[in-house]
């Protein structure tokens, strides 16, 4: 298998860990009769800053562990990827997004049978704005997912096989406390996407999937995680090639 095919692969197999634990927390706040039924916004944050560490932490060593195309997009526009393996990476996410969501809702399946409000449903799937504002709600995921890259430009290391652009199994613990940082403090308008193949990857599963009561995908809002967080990592890269890197 070449490094790149393995590359893919550890994609695929860190974004699904990164939305079964993700989407799994979110699920367990929300659906009904769950152990952690109503537990808040603080068990959510918490849960997917957890499944940021767990699957930078396993994806690392096999691709690099983006597992965000924003991320991806950001590394290469710094001149930290190379740009040949970015539209594998990108499918690899969405992929491994898919998986997760699925792989989740098989745990929570009786839940979503208890489940009748679709709005619940949905959110367990995909993001979605407190107060629907297209520019508004596309400059609050840019913002985060600035934060996020330009975070990630300083954290990762210099090489990942042939190409530059890695974040390290000991990275995982400052990558998960900058996804928690953005959570807590930008999270409330649109839910923090912050990575277009975490909405669309999942979203995709919940058009896909016969769950009752599951409603309709609002296909409407879709754009908005993918292009808001697109954004924000080419500025962040933009700014990132002025600041010095290096005293």
């Amino acid at each position: 298998m070449t490094i790149e095919l393995i590359a893919y692969l550890g994609e695929i197999i860190g974004t699904a860990i990164l939305i079964l634990l993700g989407n799994g927390v979110v699920a367990n706040v929300l659906l009904a009769r769950t152990k952690g039924h109503d537990s808040g916004l603080i068990v959510i944050t918490f849960g997917w800053a957890i499944a940021v560490f767990t699957a930078v932490f396993i994806s690392a060593p096999l691709s690099g562990a983006h597992l965000n195309p924003a991320v991806t997009l950001g590394l290469a526009l710094a001149g930290k990827f190379a740009w040949g393996l970015v539209p594998g990476y990108f499918i690899a996410q969405v992929i491994g997004a898919f998986i997760g969501q699925c792989v989740a809702v098989l745990a929570y399946r009786d839940h979503y049978r208890a489940t009748e409000d679709s709005g619940l449903v949905l959110a367990t799937f995909s993001t979605d704005p407190a107060i629907p504002r297209s520019s508004s709600n596309v400059l609050t995921e840019a913002i985060g997912t600035f934060v996020l890259v330009f975070a990630v430009l300083y954290i990762t290391g210099p090489k990942f096989g042939d190409s530059p652009g890695s974040l390290g199994a000991l990275d995982a613990l400052p990558v998960a406390l900058v996804v928690l940082g953005i959570g807590l403090s930008l999270g409330g308008p649109t839910g923090y996407a912050i990575n277009p193949a975490r909405d669309l990857g999942p979203r995709i599963a919940h058009a896909a999937l016969p769950l009752r009561h599951k409603g309709d995908s609002n296909w409407s809002y879709a754009w908005v995680p993918v292009v808001g967080p697109l954004l924000g990592a080419a500025v962040a890269a933009g700014l990132w090639h002025f600041v010095p890197v290096a005293l």
